[in-house]
């Protein structure tokens, strides 16, 4: 296998097949908490991304450098130290949207997904395969945020990035503002993203 076409996988794995939230499950927590609206989801995605390119990226450079036994601190100190830095932006750039998502861009430090690409990959691959695969996890996760939060902004509000869809004549239907619609939304697009693996895979099978 070429190196063009390995860092292709590794980047496009993220996005579907390996899809950090729908097929992986990780990160939940974030995806359940912020997904009421588009622009959450989208800020966070933006967040996340960012942070997982990074914190690859400088993994990947250190990793001869670090001892086994204390690899896990010091990449958390790496993720913390992106994270401190969006943080920091976002509460400049977009107050607003900090506030919002609040407690957890702090806590894209401990978040699961970005400690396990540090852990999993870019502690075992070079620069370019790290990066492609932070890329495409972080791609995976913002769209699958975007598309949880369009859902239930579009439901429990009739707009999507804040302009009305519905018209003024549409009742929302408030419970997929509420953490019940998380869940609810969630489960749909999983069984969704099933469906579609499970159709391909027997596609390509045939």
């Amino acid at each position: 296998m070429s190196k063009k076409v390995s860092i292709f996988k590794d980047f496009t794995k993220g996005l579907l097949v390996e899809n950090p939230t729908l097929v992986l499950a990780l990160g939940l927590c974030p995806t359940l908490a912020v997904s009421s609206s588009a622009i959450n989801g989208l800020g966070m995605g933006v967040a996340a991304t960012f942070v997982l390119v990074m914190s690859n990226i400088i993994v990947s450079l250190i990793r001869p450098l670090v001892p086994a036994k204390i690899r896990i601190p010091i990449f958390i100190v790496v993720i913390a130290t992106f994270v401190t830095v969006v943080k920091l932006v976002m509460a400049a750039y977009t107050p607003a949207l900090s506030e919002a998502l609040g407690i957890f861009i702090p806590l894209i430090v401990v978040n699961c997904i970005i400690l396990g690409r540090a852990e999993a990959f870019a502690s075992k691959h070079g620069v370019l395969r790290s990066a492609a695969d932070g890329l495409g996890m972080g791609l995976g996760f913002s769209l699958t945020l975007i598309l949880l939060g369009s859902f239930r902004e579009l439901l429990g509000n009739g707009s999507i990035f804040g302009a009305n869809i519905m018209g003024a004549s549409y009742q929302p239907a408030i419970m997929m503002i509420l953490p019940p619609g998380a869940f609810l939304s969630l489960a749909m697009m999983v069984a969704a993203s099933r469906w579609i693996l499970e159709k391909t895979s027997k596609g390509g099978n045939s």
